[in-house]
């Protein structure tokens, strides 16, 4: 089912609406749809590489949108929508950790998920139900989204088709050294302060959903 799901999303690449199906892919992954958009947007860039940018625009701009669509299923209907939601897409039991982390670190979690395969539709239904102020949300998911759209498509829009070997092979190793430089700023500003770290109860949370 999911295959057929995926390759059948793949095949809008070559639509004469294909900008139009792209949004639409971003806008409901961020709050229900199980697949992201990214292998999508990767076959439209190699199509049409002097379009790159305009295609990261459009990822950015709709996932941004539908993530406040998942923040007011979170907020309005959490208890009647959201637990069926989370549930149905095997995302239940990450739930209670995403809650804390956010309750914890707030905008800078919503950045970290720009670095890593964490679903955006948890971060999003999650924010809305712990009442993530929405502006923070707005911001973070602004540069969060971006970081992911963005950056391919100005890969393909400056290197065109021969970047796709260098984007298949380094991508994942960019973002994760981004994600070293920010949880390294957030042990480096625990230290500073002195404190116990923050996310003890969260790390506590986890032992326990795990057992």
């Amino acid at each position: 089912m999911l295959t057929r799901l995926y390759q059948w999303m793949l095949a809008k690449a070559a639509h004469r609406h294909a900008e139009r199906w792209l949004f639409a892919f971003s806008f409901m992954e961020s709050s229900f749809f199980p697949i992201p958009p990214h292998p999508l947007l990767g076959l439209m860039c190699l199509a049409r590489p002097e379009r790159a940018l305009r295609f990261g625009v459009i990822c950015t701009l709709a996932s941004v949108l539908g993530g406040l669509l998942g923040y007011a299923i979170g907020y309005f209907l959490y208890e009647t929508v959201g637990q069926q939601l989370l549930a149905a897409l095997g995302l239940a039991a990450k739930f209670p950790i995403a809650a804390c982390y956010l309750r914890e670190f707030g905008a800078e979690i919503i950045l970290i998920k720009g670095a890593t395969p964490i679903p955006f539709k948890l971060i999003t239904i999650t924010a809305g139900f712990i009442g993530l102020p929405l502006f923070t949300f707005i911001w973070a998911s602004i540069l969060s989204r971006a970081f992911q759209f963005m950056l391919v498509g100005f890969l393909f829009w400056k290197f065109g088709r021969p970047i796709k070997a260098f984007i298949e092979k380094y991508l994942a190793l960019l973002s994760g050294l981004f994600l070293v430089l920010i949880v390294g700023g957030f042990i480096a500003a625990s230290m500073l302060t002195g404190g116990p770290s923050k996310s003890d109860s969260c790390s506590a949370a986890t032992m326990a959903t795990v057992r």
